[in-house]
């Protein structure tokens, strides 16, 4: 007797692992411009929120992917172009609402210049060739998208932190703050990645604290955390720079004597 045909294909593995890394990258994409909404409704908090959900969503997606294996052109396209919605084009719609609206046509100008860097330093990464040094890998060139998508939120999450130290002119500081940040994306100052850092067996308990600790505070003290983290990111940038300026002669230099040890041998 004749067996009937099976007319349902199976999803390869390879596909059904793209499905996770990409679904995560597209929840980030919807929250990312939820926050555009929220802050057309004046909820510039949940915004800024949203932002912040949207780069842990940037930085599951990828591990998530290398983890089961579900790596693809697609989904590294599909990365790319939610990181400029998500953090080029959603922050700068936030700001505008927030501030920049008030300087007319110069404030919209500020926010195209922003969205344009985001869109460069993206198209960069995309092209940079894989065969650097291994030890540059604990580097990006120029700030990431994600960070600056939160960091150019800066002033906005300032205004809910409470700190009042200083009195700050936010129609004065919020245009600056943009082109310096839109700077910091598009240039070669090296930043840490964070991606190869290793934690001794021993530490883990005191890496688990830090962890609960943080988020914590988080819950508590919210915007003043966040605000906090973004300032430590911008003091790292100067340490980042002469921290690779030093690692990098100390390769040249190691370079250039086992090329003179070779050269005596041949001698």
């Amino acid at each position: 007797m004749q067996q009937p045909k099976n007319n349902f294909k199976i999803v390869s593995d390879k596909k059904a692992r793209m499905i996770l890394p990409n679904a995560i990258t597209l929840i980030g994409v919807c929250v990312g411009l939820t926050s555009i909404k929220f802050a057309l409704d004046g909820k510039f908090a949940l915004s800024i929120l949203a932002i912040l959900f949207a780069g842990i969503m940037d930085a599951l997606d990828g591990r998530i992917a290398r983890l089961i294996k579900g790596t693809s052109k697609l989904g590294k396209e599909l990365d790319s172009l939610g990181d400029v919605i998500s953090f080029g084009v959603a922050p700068a719609f936030i700001m505008f609402f927030w501030n920049l609206q008030y300087l007319d046509k110069i404030g919209w100008l500020v926010c195209l210049i922003y969205v344009v860097c985001v869109a460069l330093r993206l198209a960069r990464f995309n092209i940079n060739s894989n065969d650097e040094p291994s030890w540059k890998d604990n580097f990006f060139e120029g700030v990431p998208s994600p960070a600056g998508g939160i960091i150019i939120l800066l002033p906005l999450i300032l205004s809910f932190s409470d700190f009042k130290i200083f009195e700050i002119n936010y129609d004065l500081i919020v245009p600056v703050f943009f082109i310096i940040v839109s700077f910091l994306l598009i240039s070669k100052i090296p930043t840490y990645s964070f991606k190869k850092i290793v934690i001794p067996r021993n530490m883990t308990k005191f890496l688990l604290f830090g962890i609960v600790l943080f988020f914590g505070l988080m819950l508590v003290y919210t915007f003043k955390v966040i605000a906090i983290s973004c300032i430590i990111y911008l003091i790292l940038i100067p340490i980042s720079f002469f921290h690779f300026r030093k690692i990098s002669k100390e390769k040249n230099l190691n370079t250039t004597k086992d090329e003179s040890d070779d050269l005596e041998d041949i001698l």
